[in-house]
């Protein structure tokens, strides 16, 4: 990241509020390589130039916000940035792949954090949604897998793989998770992508799920 710009594409229905965004962005230094007003443009524009940060509003026409993730989540960070703050929505965009979910109430400089942490695969939410989210997770966890087990139920992981997955599992960040194990952010990322092969999961969301299902956001 830090040997070219940080690109991004903004997708938002409204002209004047997309082209404040990607202002912000752009005088944070990063490369707004794309914008989008609608949901299938979103889709063609965003898979042809491959951001590192799609900052996306639910609210669009032509193909709900949600989609427009569900479509792009696996190939691309996804950060919404929505004017509701409402727990469906959350909940939605978090279970379509969305990194984080910013509202729109947010500052600029809070948002050119949350995209440069959005870029490294830091969950990022306003203040109050991480804890709705993983509030969620544990209660379809428990209304799904009533006898999951603990830590011997991921027994392909290495010790240091289950670890980084407790954490992550109890809404720490990577860099919080690296700090904590006193490792670098970088190997933190590898960790998880190691887990997220051998377990055959897409996102971070899918990660945090399967951690709550097997217990290990306990203790």
């Amino acid at each position: 990241m830090s040997e070219r710009p940080l690109t991004v594409m903004v997708v938002d229905d409204h002209p004047m509020w997309r082209d404040a965004v990607a202002r912000d962005l752009g005088e944070a230094g990063c490369d707004v390589v794309a914008t989008a007003g609608d949901g299938p443009q979103a889709v063609r524009r965003a898979r042809a130039v491959r951001p590192d940060v799609l900052v996306l509003d639910l609210n669009l026409p032509g193909l709900p916000g949600a989609e427009v993730c569900r479509q792009l989540a696996g190939n691309i960070h996804v950060l919404v940035l929505s004017a509701s703050g409402e727990q469906e929505d959350v909940l939605e965009a978090v279970k379509a792949g969305a990194t984080g979910y910013l509202v729109k109430s947010a500052s600029a400089a809070e948002l050119v954090d949350a995209v440069r942490r959005t870029a490294v695969g830091d969950a990022v939410f306003t203040p109050g949604l991480a804890g709705l989210v993983l509030g969620e997770f544990r209660r379809l966890a428990t209304a799904s897998a009533p006898d999951a087990g603990g830590a011997a139920d991921v027994p392909r992981l290495t010790e240091r793989e289950t670890e980084v997955l407790r954490l992550v599992a109890k809404g720490l960040t990577y860099r919080q998770i690296a700090d904590r194990l006193v490792i670098s952010h970088r190997t933190v990322q590898n960790h998880v992508q190691n887990t997220l092969g051998k377990l055959q999961l897409h996102n971070r969301a899918e990660l945090v799920r399967y951690a709550i299902e097997s217990g290990l956001d306990a203790g």
